[in-house]
């Protein structure tokens, strides 16, 4: 019997993969982004410190607020605004997209989208 690997397990693997090969400075932090099935979270981390430097999500009160939903493609995009946001108020203009191992289209790529044109470079 062939045995298949979790889908979540193949995930993390891309992630560490992709891990290895860029991380964030403080000129240049990372912008890490997590999907689950109800909600997305992202955060501004500078991995030379581990220091969370800007977090939002969907489970933020303001956030919930506006949303009608919190898993679809309008809540990721709206969390994009607000992460943008949020690290350019912390004098952050560039950053590292770190998709988290998910495929980038749909949520991943709408959040992306709004931060770039809420004034993130990456």
């Amino acid at each position: 019997m062939v045995s298949k690997i979790s889908r979540s397990e193949v995930r993390v693997k891309k992630h560490n993969r992709m891990r290895n090969r860029f991380a964030g400075t403080p000129e240049r932090p990372r912008l890490a982004v997590f999907r689950s099935n109800n909600h997305m979270y992202a955060q501004v981390i500078d991995d030379t410190v581990g220091n969370t430097l800007v977090a939002a999500s969907t489970l933020d009160k303001d956030v919930k607020a506006e949303l009608e939903k919190t898993n679809n493609v309008a809540a990721a995009a709206h969390l994009g605004q607000v992460i943008a946001k949020k690290a350019l108020e912390k004098g952050i203009t560039q950053v590292v997209f770190d998709r988290g191992g998910f495929i980038y289209q749909g949520k991943v790529q709408a959040l992306a989208d709004a931060a770039r044109e809420a004034g993130l470079n990456f």
